[in-house]
């Protein structure tokens, strides 16, 4: 599976990958760089998975991806899995900004569809 480095190493991008979900599942909706949008859209589909499988197993990967974060898995398993068990993937939605001033970067809103 291919996927983006993000300039960043191996421990520090799944770091930086692990925050950004954990906003976007507590705050359903984060501000950030489109590629990064991109990468967190495919880590939050995988945590909805879990949550919609429900075993042990997969409330224990997704709290090793969270750094042990309850609060977050919690609203995953109870909450988001619930929300989503009739849809097949297409959790999260792209809405472009402007460019960031310093670097034109593409800005975008990624937010949880209803």
């Amino acid at each position: 599976m291919a996927y983006r480095k993000l300039g960043r190493n191996n421990k520090h991008r799944r770091a930086m990958l692990a925050n950004l979900t954990k906003d976007l599942i507590k705050n359903e909706r984060i501000e950030t760089t489109e590629t990064r949008a991109k990468e967190v859209r495919k880590c939050f589909d995988k945590m909805v998975t879990y949550g919609k499988n429900g075993s042990l197993v997969s409330r224990r990967n997704a709290l090793a991806f969270l750094h042990n974060d309850n609060e977050a898995v919690t609203k995953v398993f109870n909450d988001l899995a619930k929300r989503y068990e009739t849809r097949n993937g297409g959790y999260t939605r792209i809405l472009k900004l402007t460019e960031r001033k310093g670097d034109d970067a593409l800005m975008v809103i990624l937010e949880l569809v209803d």
